[in-house]
């Protein structure tokens, strides 16, 4: 199985990132085209070859129209700042430096609206929103309601798509990462001195669940995109195993540190899958559970609808007998860890529950791919799932297969019965 390997020993960021991947084998021009179908302004890209401590590598640049090098020296979030991708220090609040404030809405529909690939917006939207839900609990408000001039940076913007698009791009392999290192000290944010790691890092690596070691070095290592990005799509925190090189790529960073090169290594190569283990995805998801008895139909069906829409990943009730032999139902809220107050907050205050019992439970999903297929009633957009390279689910898209059966006046099930034909053909 194709994998990739992130040798974060000296951190990670979003332009050290790009820029490994570009040293992979990633074609700048392919990653340029990609990223104007965002339709997003302001900005020109360069990767160029140099060494870093005598290291080969490529070193990635947003290049903003204002006639300034993006340093990935901008703010982390609602009104702070501090040292982004390795660079110098420089502290700037509001709205100057790196183009507007924006918000996770607005960047989730310019994502949504541009001519990416689907796989690349899912995953896109997934990084943008582990950091509105750490600047979210830093500032105390839903991340909808919080302007990010973190996420809203054109560097950041281009950073997290364009990390997403260099995937897509290598073939969308299996990442895996070496334990995270961050360093040590203090940051300068507009609200005053922070330790390292920054709050928006730390917060995102919590959210995971991901292992933080410092190391001596005085200097942030770890950038909230950097941090972001692995905590998307690195399946797990170790030392390599089972992987066999066939390229290495370095992706370098602005900072000069001390006890090591400002380095991101990536390593591609073919993984050996050990007998009797699937490679499926696995993660860490909360499932929040109320008993009710005094909820009108209504009322639920509401709440299913909005908590669905607010991002949660199920919702279902089931119906259970309570005490005194009153009927009633079971609610159960499946969502992302971090996600788990903010939904429980929604269900105290939009449901009679007055508790909820979260359990944090391990999860297994079949590797998810996207695609269009053609049928004699037109093409169809397919969810497939696949094990150990097998595709043993197919879901056609119910709107897709609604709107080219109305279109050629064909009983829906029969639409989806061509779809999912065609898909496993």
């Amino acid at each position: 199985m194709k994998t990739l390997y992130l040798d974060i020993f000296s951190g990670i960021s979003g332009d050290m990132f790009l820029g490994a991947m570009l040293d992979l084998g990633v074609e700048f021009e392919a990653l340029e085209s990609e990223l104007q179908k965002l339709k997003l302004e302001g900005y020109t890209l360069s990767a160029n070859r140099r060494q870093k401590c005598a290291i080969d590598g490529v070193k990635f640049d947003v290049h903003l129209a204002d006639g300034c090098q993006s340093d990935h020296s901008h703010s982390h979030g609602h009104e702070h700042s501090h040292s982004h991708d390795h660079s110098h220090e420089h502290s700037h609040g509001g709205d100057e430096g790196h183009g507007h404030s924006r918000n996770f809405a607005q960047i989730s529909k310019m994502i949504h609206d541009s001519a990416l690939s689907d796989w690349v917006k899912e995953k896109s939207v997934a990084v943008f929103q582990r950091v509105a839900n750490a600047e979210g609990k830093i500032h105390g408000m839903p991340p909808f309601e919080v302007h990010f001039h973190e996420v809203g940076a054109v560097d950041s913007i281009v950073d997290i798509v364009g990390g997403c698009i260099a995937l897509e791009l290598l073939g969308k392999p299996r990442v895996r990462s070496g334990p995270v290192i961050e360093g040590t000290g203090f940051i300068m944010c507009a609200h005053g001195r922070f330790p390292i790691p920054a709050p928006a890092t730390l917060n995102i690596l919590a959210e995971r669940g991901i292992a933080i070691t410092q190391c001596k070095e005085p200097n942030e290592l770890i950038t909230p995109t950097g941090a972001a990005l692995i905590a998307e799509f690195a399946e797990d925190f170790g030392p390599l195993q089972n992987l066999t090189p066939e390229k290495v790529g370095f992706g370098l960073g602005t900072r000069d540190c001390e006890t090591r090169p400002n380095v991101l290594r990536a390593v591609l190569g073919e993984e050996a899958t050990p007998t009797g283990t699937n490679d499926w995805e696995t993660d860490t998801i909360a499932v929040l559970e109320t008993n009710l008895d005094d909820i009108s139909s209504e009322v639920l069906g509401d709440f299913v609808e909005r908590a669905l829409n607010a991002g949660a990943l199920d919702v279902v009730h089931t119906p259970i007998q309570m005490k005194k032999n009153r009927p009633g139902v079971q609610l159960s809220v499946l969502c992302a860890e971090g996600d788990a107050d903010a939904f429980s907050e929604m269900i105290l205050r939009e449901t009679s529950a007055f508790g909820v019992r979260r359990t944090l439970t391990e999860r297994r999903k079949l590797r998810r791919e996207t695609k269009t297929v053609t049928t004699p009633h037109g093409e169809v957009t397919v969810k497939l799932g696949l094990l150990n390279g097998e595709v043993v689910q197919v879901a056609p898209e119910y709107e897709s297969c609604r709107a080219i059966a109305a279109k050629s006046d064909t009983p829906l099930k029969v639409v989806y019965d061509a779809a999912v034909s065609a898909a496993r053909d």
